[in-house]
């Protein structure tokens, strides 16, 4: 099975992230929450808009290190590579920050993914030639169908809804926090790697 899975709060967990690097760069008050939405907030309401977009660039592009998986990603890799099924992570970020220095961020994701040795040639890796991040989301739809696949994780409703991949494929929200729990959308819902994991150990190629 060709499996598409997407980057950001899917592969990658940003749980504090924006709340140490806003710290760090004297932003925000120390006792302000430690969520992405919380930062977003304070500066937006602060007249600080551009400082958040600049922040944005400033994580994705020189402080991956502070970025780690979500739990069990590592071994969901292992068990879906075991079951014979092919791994893609298809993502769509620009290249550089809109504000600030000019990051390179799709090659700080590579690295994020290289160093945690989530991507490499190892037979419980994700190869470097699978590894697609695009410009657009339209692109990254594109993608997704040009490489075929059968199953696409992703954490939004909102990409896992356009139009454009392939037909019939199988749709996945990734819903750590279960923020739609109670919604009622048209995907399968999963919490947690370990559930994905379990789900394409079974479905063995």
């Amino acid at each position: 099975m060709r499996i598409g899975i997407d980057f950001d709060n899917t592969i990658a967990c940003y749980d504090g992230v924006f709340h140490a690097a806003a710290l760090e760069r004297g932003l925000i008050p120390a006792d302000l929450g430690r969520d992405k939405n919380s930062v977003r907030d304070h500066l937006n309401g602060s007249g600080r808009k551009d400082d958040f977009t600049e922040l944005q660039g400033y994580v994705y592009g020189a402080r991956m290190d502070l970025v780690s998986p979500y739990p069990g990603f590592g071994d969901f890799i292992s068990a879906a590579r075991r079951a014979g099924h092919d791994l893609f992570i298809v993502s769509h970020k620009t290249r550089h920050p809109i504000l600030g220095p000019k990051h390179d961020m799709h090659a700080a994701a590579r690295g994020f993914l290289t160093d945690r040795g989530l991507m490499g040639q190892g037979g419980e890796q994700i190869p470097p030639d699978q590894v697609f991040f695009e410009l657009t989301k339209d692109e990254k739809v594109a993608r997704a169908r040009a490489l075929s696949c059968e199953v696409f994780i992703d954490d939004l409703p909102e990409i896992l809804g356009m139009d454009g991949f392939p037909d019939a494929m199988r749709k996945i929200l990734f819903d750590p926090e279960g923020q739609f729990a109670s919604k009622t959308t048209p995907y399968e819902r999963r919490g947690s790697w370990a559930e994905i994991a379990a789900d394409f150990a079974r479905e063995r190629v």
